[in-house]
């Protein structure tokens, strides 16, 4: 009877190095990223830790933790970013393009659908049943998915207090999340001339992390097109330039300026510049323009869209396509061009446009700052900023699992009754995580029986 060693990095030596991976495994990968995705940018950053660099070994620990270090620091989806970024690290600007596509398109096509269905058919009780359901399982996701990274990120006293002052800054004082980045980033500038060996990125804990274990895209691998060059830099920011300005000129040819769809695209291209932060950081500035300024949406409705958007898969941000949607339905904006009663054809297309402006900035920030990035992964002068802002980020993480909690628990408003099945539901998915290790999917389906269940009478 063979036995086998006991020490991690025993074992870790008998693994091989992974096989490079097709590009139509890849394809494959970033279509079911793209269903299973739920939970919002923590969630989905644990999904894609435990896959990318726990599982199939497609990269290193350190490098990813450096590619979402500098994904959180720009606008836009984190999330989607980080998965365009492992893309382009595997397979260039098409896997790059491929990943950031698929993993926003499943999320379109439901949200359309299901937009669709609440304004032709209004509320029925299975969704709200469903919907019940999932937010527990939500904000468990959450809670979870902080707990993983900050073992992963905070490994010493130094990171752990910058994550404490930005859940206190962020949760008490409420000060702008660009503002909680900008202290985090010249906290760990400080930090790596001060004490550097409490700086350095990759400091995570992860299974394999540190006990030999061979990476595809190891720390030290060299990417021949990931090498920084500045007429790629040039390219790609011409070419992100013509298909922002090509689309927008051609819908003021088509409908005019004043339609509302064009509109949308002027409004979304700017909004996409302001994400500082993820979803939770524009949406104010999302409901305000939308509903009191355009008034394509009522102010319910847009809360039913941050619920929709809450609970489908992709990003958060994502409830652009239900503003847009709601925006065309109710608008009729391709009237102008198609006559009257053309509800879903102008509301498809407008969710489509504020998709499109929303996500098209994401792409060209990847594609042409990435060969940046991977230049400074060995420059402690640029790293520790970074990783600064990657332990500030766990405490603005854990505040979001509050913000999610209180909504769930409390629906109508403290002190409105607490929702004793939903802190129930939500108790049982977080052990379900942390104890048994439970995939999302299946968590998020179990959930939603859950949630269906008590809707129809157990309550």
């Amino acid at each position: 009877m063979t036995t086998l060693p006991e020490n991690p990095a025993l074992i870790a030596e008998t693994l091989p190095r992974p096989a490079p991976v097709p590009f139509g495994v890849a394809l494959r990968f970033w279509l079911w990223l793209g269903f299973v995705s739920f939970g919002g940018p923590a969630g989905q950053i644990a999904v894609m830790h435990q896959e990318l660099v726990d599982r199939r070994r497609w990269i290193s620990e350190r490098r990813f933790l450096h590619a979402l270090n500098y994904c959180m620091v720009l606008p836009g989806p984190e999330a989607q970013q980080l998965a365009t970024y492992i893309g382009w690290l595997l397979h260039g600007t098409r896997g790059g393009i491929a990943a950031g596509a698929l993993f926003v398109l499943p999320s379109l096509a439901m949200l359309i659908g299901l937009t669709w269905a609440y304004l032709a058919f209004g509320q029925v009780p299975v969704i709200a049943g469903i919907l019940y359901g999932i937010k527990p399982a939500v904000t468990a996701i959450v809670v979870q998915a902080a707990w993983r990274i900050g073992k992963r990120a905070l490994h010493n006293a130094a990171l752990w207090a910058i994550a404490a002052a930005a859940f206190v800054a962020i949760f008490a004082l409420h000060l702008p999340f660009p503002l909680i980045v900008l202290g985090a980033a010249a906290l760990g500038f400080i930090g790596g001339r001060i004490a550097p060996e409490r700086f350095k990125a990759g400091g995570g804990h992860s299974g394999l992390k540190g006990s030999g274990a061979p990476y595809l895209i190891d720390d030290d691998a060299v990417i021949p097109h990931a090498e920084y060059r500045t007429a790629g830099l040039i390219t790609v920011l011409i070419i992100g330039i013509a298909l922002w300005a090509s689309v927008r000129l051609a819908l003021v040819a088509t409908l005019g300026s004043d339609n509302p769809i064009t509109r949308m695209a002027t409004f979304f291209s700017g909004a996409a510049l302001l994400t500082f932060g993820g979803a939770y950081a524009v949406l104010p500035y999302v409901f305000e323009s939308a509903v009191n300024q355009f008034r394509w949406l009522s102010a319910g409705q847009m809360i039913d869209g941050l619920a929709l958007g809450e609970t489908t898969p992709g990003p958060l941000i994502m409830i652009v396509a239900f503003v847009g949607f709601v925006g065309g339905w109710q608008t009729d904006a391709l009237a102008s061009a198609l006559g009257a009663g053309h509800l879903l054809a102008s509301a498809t297309l407008a969710a489509c446009v504020a998709t499109w402006f929303t996500f098209l900035p994401s792409f060209v920030f990847i594609l042409a700052g990435g060969p940046l990035v991977e230049a400074t992964r060995n420059d402690l002068r640029l790293t520790a900023p970074l990783t600064g802002i990657t332990a500030a980020v766990v405490g603005v993480i854990l505040n979001l699992a509050l913000f999610f909690a209180f909504h769930v628990l409390w629906p109508q408003g403290y002190p409105q009754p607490f929702e004793w099945p939903a802190a129930l539901i939500g108790v049982a998915a977080l052990i379900a995580l942390l104890r048994y290790g439970l995939s999302v999917p299946k968590l998020i389906g179990l959930c939603a029986l859950a949630g269906l269940a008590i809707e129809f009478g157990l309550r």
